[in-house]
């Protein structure tokens, strides 16, 4: 499991225990995984089609930092299926876990359309991926 960002828990974000509000929380693991997705396909033009069960493991509190793992489970001819994890950066306790999360590509006229990945199995996906991040690595460097 790759980790891509992070987030501040901050006062406004708690729910009246002073936990992470559940729903703030599944706010960001939707933006974020929209990102990876889109990433992944090719494509800014993604929506959110299913969430899985959602299993809240414990809980994060004001001045924790959240950060947000995700891979790639499942390859379609239009969607993509993620996996996510959150934890604390600190202590690495995981605060919760989504087996699938499914995004569709879409064109123009908001119909479900092919991506970039499509038809390459899991193991083709992720080497494209990890080229794309040496590359991008490089490119940083300078």
């Amino acid at each position: 499991m790759k980790y891509y960002s992070r987030h501040f828990v901050k006062p406004g974000d708690l729910n009246p225990a002073q936990r992470l509000f559940g729903g703030q929380l599944l706010a960001w693991i939707d933006e974020e995984a929209a990102i990876f997705a889109g990433c992944q396909m090719g494509t800014p033009m993604v929506v959110t089609k299913l969430m899985s069960e959602i299993d809240f493991v414990s809980s994060a509190f004001c001045g924790d930092v959240v950060e947000f793992g995700f891979e790639v489970v499942d390859i379609g001819h239009s969607s993509l299926t993620v996996h996510c994890e959150v934890r604390n950066k600190q202590t690495r306790e995981l605060i919760i876990q989504v087996e699938r999360i499914v995004f569709v590509a879409l064109d123009a006229e908001g119909k479900p359309t092919p991506h970039k990945k499509a038809g390459m199995s899991l193991e083709e996906a992720r080497l494209a991926a990890e080229q794309e991040r040496e590359l991008q690595d490089q490119r940083l460097a300078g």
